[in-house]
């Protein structure tokens, strides 16, 4: 970057990015103790609707974010001397998630209710290595901006219109 990066801007991108990540683990683990209670309970209906609904969610807002975490708000820090293993551990953990989902895609029963927790503790993990040192080393680089490797991107901040919508907070976080 040529020009100073604007402080308030990177704190409000920190935020939101915190936030939707907040608001994705809560969802998950709702998904999975559904699955879980019901295959707790043997209710066979409710284990396939669960699972269904736990698979669709992965599908549409689990992977899609990993992805685009990929583009812009990975490629500034991977191509830095102090941010590249960090980045390659990260990347590596998408693919741990993307073989886990796909592990519950093809599981029934336990194994299912078994990988759906696996999502949900690796996800856990990996946000809170992005949310307390990728993030802050972004915002907090001179050549780097979280801000703009976060703009428009509603897949990392909840932000915008699409299959996303119902995961925004309203914009109270904007302002």
């Amino acid at each position: 970057m040529n020009h100073p990066k604007d402080a308030a801007a990177e704190t409000q991108a920190l935020q939101a990015v915190e936030q939707h990540h907040a608001k994705m683990l809560g969802q998950l683990k709702g998904l999975v103790a559904l699955l879980m209670e019901a295959v707790e309970a043997g209710d066979t209906e409710a284990e396939r609707t669960a699972h269904a609904t736990l698979l669709d969610w992965c599908d549409n807002e689990l992977i899609p974010h990993a992805l685009a975490e990929e583009g812009p708000l990975y490629s500034g820090p991977r191509n830095t001397p102090e941010g590249r293993l960090l980045v390659e551990g990260m990347l590596a953990e998408h693919r741990v998630i993307v073989d886990l989902v796909e592990e519950l895609r093809t599981s029934k029963g336990l194994s299912a209710a078994v990988a759906g927790a696996a999502i949900q503790r690796m996800f856990a993990m990996h946000l809170e290595k992005e949310n307390r040192l990728l993030m802050p080393f972004v915002a907090g680089s001179p050549e780097l901006s979280l801000a703009a490797a976060v703009k428009g991107l509603h897949e990392l901040t909840g932000e915008g219109s699409g299959h996303h919508a119902e995961t925004h907070d309203g914009g109270a976080h904007q302002r």
